[in-house]
């Protein structure tokens, strides 16, 4: 039994006021975001920012970049989502420590909120547009940016422990 107790810890660790003050504050942000873009600006409506930066309002039926747009059904991209989500959730339990844990948490945020967006209208609304000149980034959102950051904590933590293994 001592072996389980051990095992469990580190999710125990995790489940405290404010990691679910984190995870409620991001994924209500980036809902309430797209909230806003759906009911004030128009589908496919550009407002300038600045001279790289749109705010617009895309709507995106595919994976990350529009990838298999219209090709695979809402509900196996939801199911596909939750999966994935479920995964990276054994992956926190059993990280061996807070950069990871902290990334993996950021991705599973950034994960629900495009899950939970996709659920509620068969598709992810997109409206962060970057641009220079004629070079164009596809549209992206909050949640987006979340898993990026998640992302690059991971990558930082596996360089870390390259370079602590190096010496």
């Amino acid at each position: 039994m001592k072996y389980v107790s051990v095992a469990i810890m580190p999710f125990y660790e995790l489940i405290n006021l404010r990691t679910i003050l984190i995870f409620v504050i991001l994924i209500s942000f980036d809902l309430i975001s797209k909230y806003l873009v759906y009911y004030y600006i128009d589908l496919y409506q550009f407002i300038k920012i600045t001279p790289f930066f749109d705010i617009t309002h895309i709507h995106n039926f595919g994976v990350s970049f529009g990838l298999f747009s219209g090709t695979i059904p809402s509900i196996y991209l939801i199911i596909i989502g939750l999966l994935v989500v479920f995964f990276i959730f054994y992956l926190l339990v059993n990280a061996q420590d807070k950069l990871e844990q902290w990334g993996l948490f950021i991705i599973i945020c950034g994960a629900l909120a495009n899950i939970i967006d996709r659920f509620i209208n068969g598709y992810v609304i997109d409206f962060i547009y970057l641009h220079i000149n004629q070079y164009y980034w596809p549209a992206f959102n909050f949640a987006d940016i979340y898993i990026s950051i998640g992302i690059i904590m991971i990558l930082l933590n596996i360089i870390k422990k390259l370079k602590k293994n190096k010496k």
